[in-house]
């Protein structure tokens, strides 16, 4: 059973730093595109990053371009990402998930298993 498991969230003040987790299980990570999305109250939900567990090639919204970082462990079974010179409009649940198609696209429609999600409140 493929399931995934966030974790790293916090309140944490503008310009700091945070590290968020994905646990998986029940499959095997190396051959996968597991992205982060994040959805504010109100708001759709939005791809952030991707990471290629195989070739480790990441891909970041533009938004995020610079200050995250996606990164895996496949022995782990963990993806992370770390996050820098956090924005209050970087508030929202984040929530990792595996693209059923294998590469990285953007749209939610295209993941599944997601996990329950971390919550990041930027604010001073």
């Amino acid at each position: 059973q493929v399931r995934f498991v966030e974790s790293g969230g916090g309140l944490v003040q503008p310009g700091g730093s945070l590290r968020l987790l994905c646990a998986a299980s029940g499959f095997t990570l190396d051959y996968s595109a597991i992205a982060w999305f994040r959805q504010a109250p109100g708001k759709e939900r939005e791809w952030v990053s991707c990471i290629n567990t195989r070739t480790e090639t990441t891909f970041y919204a533009d938004s995020v371009k610079g200050r995250f970082t996606s990164s895996r462990d496949n022995v782990k079974k963990t993806v992370y990402l770390q996050m820098t010179s956090l924005k209050p409009e970087d508030t929202a649940v984040y929530y990792c998930a595996r693209n059923t198609l294998g590469g990285c696209s953007r749209s939610p429609l295209n993941y599944d298993n997601w996990g329950q999600g971390t919550q990041v409140t930027v604010s001073s």
